[in-house]
């Protein structure tokens, strides 16, 4: 089991920047691929980004791409999100999440149901 605990979310206006973490704890060595994923209400679940466990492979959703960085400090069992030029549509729950698959390309990095563990969520709001 892998616990993931997200921290970092509030309230922004546009332009703005805020920075995501999630503490992972448990059997982190399950952890292959971690993500980051959020729903607007009434949205579905939208992947954002992920990566691998070297960090060597990361993915973004065309919607955040050049504006969201993800990355992972290992030793820490910590994920982050970093979010700069946010918009009012980047406002959302987001939730980090970990799967023991492989984070490959054609492993659907960014599919939410191809992850195992989420995480309870924290809230982003961007006003205008």
């Amino acid at each position: 089991q892998v616990q993931l605990v997200e921290s970092g979310g509030g309230s922004v206006q546009a332009g703005g920047s805020l920075r995501l973490s999630c503490a992972a704890s448990g059997d982190t060595y399950t952890s292959i691929c971690m993500g980051w994923f959020r729903q607007a209400a009434g949205k579905e679940h939208e992947g954002v980004a992920a990566i691998s466990t070297a960090a060597d492979l990361t993915y973004y959703s065309d919607s955040v791409k050049g504006r969201f960085t993800i990355s992972r400090d290992k030793a820490k069992n910590t994920l982050f999100l970093q979010m700069t030029d946010l918009i009012v549509e980047d406002s959302a729950m987001y939730y980090c999440a970990a799967r023991g698959a492989a984070c490959s390309a054609y492993q659907s990095p960014l599919e939410f149901y191809s992850y195992d563990y989420f995480g309870q969520g924290t809230q982003v709001t961007v006003s205008s």
